[in-house]
């Protein structure tokens, strides 16, 4: 019966790589799975990954001269960092393999597996990857002209409160960038009148 932690993809990638890859890929695979045995594979971008309860641990690639290997999280970017090992993404965390001698040796490979999937199972690391927060755009200000309008209509007061507020600044940003008092009355009007219809404020281009 076949090992269910085991992905039949990689070893599909595996047999297609190139033959001096094979052995560094087959090697490194194996050692991943005797320090974690709760391991488990996937294919991601074309490329072998091993996961702990979901969270991606490393990813090995097979090119036409070398292989690699990257642990993810930057708590291992550190451990690797003290030993003298700097990361690259065309080289991944261990540098350029053109074979098994190019692999640290075992012990200390299994080591840096463990202490991979010790960051994971200590809820130090929850997630694969951490990705910036967006900021947070300001809340749309409301023109007071407009807002005095939209008072006077509560059809586009209602619409306009359902607008994203993206639409809503369209609006409100037009408005204010009225620099004669006439025209802001007159985009005014014109914006209140489109609003009650449904209307964006590009809704010209907008295609039906």
């Amino acid at each position: 019966m076949r090992d269910a932690r085991m992905d039949a993809r990689v070893d599909a990638y595996i047999e297609k790589a190139a033959p001096f890859a094979q052995p560094v890929l087959r090697h490194v695979r194996k050692l991943m799975h005797e320090a974690c045995p709760e391991v488990t594979e996937s294919v991601k971008w074309g490329m072998p990954f091993f996961l702990l309860h979901e969270v991606i641990l490393g990813n090995m690639a097979g090119f036409k001269q070398h292989c690699s290997f990257g642990f993810w999280g930057p708590e291992m970017k550190e451990v690797l960092a003290q030993d003298g090992f700097i990361s690259s993404d065309a080289m991944g965390s261990l540098g350029r393999i053109t074979g098994l001698k190019d692999l640290p040796a075992d012990k200390v490979l299994l080591g840096y597996f463990r202490q991979a999937a010790g960051f994971v199972e200590s809820g130090q690391r929850t997630k694969s990857l951490d990705r910036p927060r967006k900021a947070v755009k300001p809340e749309v200000e409301v023109p007071m002209e407009l807002a005095g309008a939209l008072k006077k209509n509560k059809a586009a007061a209602k619409v306009f409160a359902d607008f994203s507020p993206s639409c809503q600044r369209e609006y409100t940003e037009w408005i204010a960038d009225a620099k004669r008092t006439e025209t802001k009355a007159r985009r005014v009007e014109q914006a209140v009148e489109w609003i009650a219809e449904g209307k964006s404020k590009n809704w010209k281009y907008e295609k039906c």
